[in-house]
This record gives structure tokens, sequence and C-alpha cells, in this order.
């Protein structure tokens, strides 16, 4: 059998296979009223698919802890009891066809309160506009020059929002999920408290490494505390934003060195998978992309501290993934736009590979 097909075993846990799909937003649940954040049926088909499809595990997209924490206002939520039950029909669903149900606890900070990406190419949405919100972050530093000024969050702000991904965590635990990922990249809240490109504050939270990790340390804490011992917590992480490889740009920011520091913070904390990604902390970062580009940040943690990792990042071909695992640069790869070309990727990679993945009774006869 091929490594890219072996479980993967992690605390109490078996993951059927190595092939796992990263969290990718939707756009499509009601952005008010009662189905505010909550799964619809194309959130269903969605993840349904990949799971008959054949992949391991399935993260859900961003899913916002609070109202205010949403990129847009048509992602998910989980902050309360409606979203919960929604997401028990997915989860049970994806469990029946062998996959194990991934959620990403998220809060999108100072990139909140966006347009679809389809309309109007993603543009902010001001406070005083429908469906608009006051954004918060660590510090009053926009995005963009486009983007609202965001609400700088205080001390007694941050703490309250430590709890609210507990609570999620919790309300995770009764939708069905079994792996909660803490997303900490991409440029949302948790990344902009590491990064000092877009944190600026002077207390507790902000200036050396140790106080711009301790925003992220104290979710880590919360989380752990609620989800069970027996129950993986994953972290994604942004391995660099790509400004100090060009310091031509003047803008300093989080480095791959920072991210193995971290690494060891988290692992120290429960964490059990970083989940390696990089980028989105700042508009015009020149991002070196290719096949595999990212790779060899997950290798870097994975070679330098013992905590597992997931590749990501133009990952599309079978035999790619499979040297990406058997040569021990990660534990598993996570499909992201590969998979929205093709739901039964995993299936179509075993075929080629030699690889088997479980299949539903209903497709025996292909």
């Amino acid at each position: 059998m091929t490594s890219l097909f072996t479980p993967y075993a992690i605390r109490s846990l078996t993951v059927p296979n190595r092939i796992w799909m990263a969290a990718m937003c939707q756009y499509s649940a009601e952005p008010e009223g009662e189905a505010t954040g909550v799964p619809t049926d194309w959130h269903f088909a969605h993840l349904a698919a990949r799971a008959t499809g054949g992949a391991g595990l399935i993260i859900t997209e961003a899913t916002a802890v609070s109202p205010e924490g949403r990129i847009s206002p048509y992602d998910l939520g989980i902050w309360n009891d409606a979203q919960v039950a929604a997401f028990r029909r997915i989860t049970s669903f994806l469990k029946s066809q062998g996959t194990v149900p991934g959620i990403q606890l998220a809060h999108a900070g100072r990139k909140a309160s966006a347009e679809r990406t389809w309309v109007d190419r993603g543009r902010w949405i001001r406070p005083d506009e429908p469906h608009g919100w006051q954004s918060v972050a660590p510090s009053a530093v926009p995005f963009d020059d486009s983007a609202t000024t965001p609400a700088e969050l205080s001390a007694q702000q941050v703490r309250h929002l430590v709890r609210r991904f507990a609570e999620a965590a919790g309300r995770a635990l009764a939708a069905g999920f079994e792996v909660v990922e803490i997303h900490g990249a991409h440029g949302y809240l948790i990344h902009q408290f590491l990064s000092p490109h877009s944190n600026h504050r002077t207390d507790e939270y902000g200036g050396s490494f140790e106080n711009r990790i301790r925003f992220a340390l104290e979710v880590v804490e919360a989380v752990r505390a609620v989800w069970p011992e027996e129950l993986p917590v994953f972290f994604r992480a942004s391995a660099t934003d790509w400004l100090s490889e060009n310091p031509e740009d003047g803008r300093e920011g989080w480095t791959a060195d920072d991210t193995v520091r971290l690494a060891k913070e988290l692992q120290a904390r429960g964490v059990d998978l970083m989940d390696v990604s990089t980028g989105g902390i700042a508009p015009g970062a020149r991002i070196e992309t290719g096949p595999g580009y990212q790779v060899p940040f997950a290798e870097r943690v994975r070679g330098e501290t013992e905590m597992p990792v997931a590749a990501v990042g133009m990952i599309t071909e079978p035999a790619q993934a499979q040297e990406i695992v058997a040569s021990g640069r990660a534990d598993a790869v996570l499909l992201a736009r590969e998979l929205l070309r093709d739901p039964y990727w995993p299936r179509h990679a075993a075929a080629a590979l030699g690889g088997e993945v479980p299949t539903p009774v209903q497709y025996h006869r292909a």
C-alpha cells in the first residue's frame, strides 16, 4: 500500500488515509435572520461529495466563533444552537462514509465585513451599509487603503474572544465534529496578533514575540480545556508573511523562524498537528508560487520540532502527493482547489497509485 493511503492515528482517531480536504469558504449561508451562519443544503452537498470521493478527513470552511468574526455576511458560524443542529446532519453523513469531520474555528478580525468573492471582487462592506459591521483587530490598522479602519480591541475584549473560541469548540463537539482546527493563518485575527505587520500594540498582547503569540496560546489553552482529551486539535498557520523575504519592501512580518518557535509552544499546550500554509496578512506581498510551493515550510516545522504537519498549496498530482508523504516531508496533504475541480480526486489517485479508499456500497459496480 502506498504511503498516501495508509491510515493515520492521532489521539484516539484513525483517519483512513492521508488525503484531506482543506477549509474553503463557500459564502452560501443566509446573511441575516434566524438562519444566519447556518449550513444549508449547498454545504451538505459540497462536503458530502468529497466524503463519497474518498477524502480521509474533511475540514469545514472558516466557521466564525461570533457574528462579527465572519469574513462575509454569508459565512458559516458556530455561535448558536440552530447552527449546531444543522451541522449534525453533515457530520453524521461524513462519519457514515468513513470520513473524519473537522471544523475550522475562525475570527476574521480586520478582514471581516466583506462581500462574496464573486460580487464586486469581494469589496469591503462599510458598517453603515446593509449586512455590514464594524471590524475589530489588534491595532487600528486597515488591511488596505479601501478597507474600513478596524476598532482596536481592549485587553478585556481580547480575553472575551478567547472565551468565544472555547464556547465554539464546545458547540462543535455537540455538533459531532471529531477534529477542531484553530485558524491562525491567512491574515485573520489570530494571525493579525502574531504578525508585527498588523500588531502595533504596546500591552501584553503586542511588541515582543512572546506577547504577540499570547492570544494564540490563550485560545489554544481554552479550546484544549473543553475539547476531549481523546480528540485532536489542529492549528492552521501562515508560516511566512512573504515580507521579510523581500526586505526592500520595508515591511516587517512573521517569518518561518517564528513559525518553528510557535510550533513548539503550541505542541506543549496540546496541539496535535500544524496545518502549514503561508501569506494573507498584507496586500502586495510577493509570493513565490509553483507546484508544492508551501511544502518546504511544512517540512521545516516537521524536521525541527516534534509537531506533525499537513502540507498544502498547489498539490495537484497523485505522484506529487505520494512523494510528500512517503518522503516524510509531511504527515498528510490538504487539498483545496483540486478537490473543487474533482471531488473524486482521492478515488482517482488510488486507481493511479494502487491504493484504496473507502467505497460506498452504491459504487461497487463502478
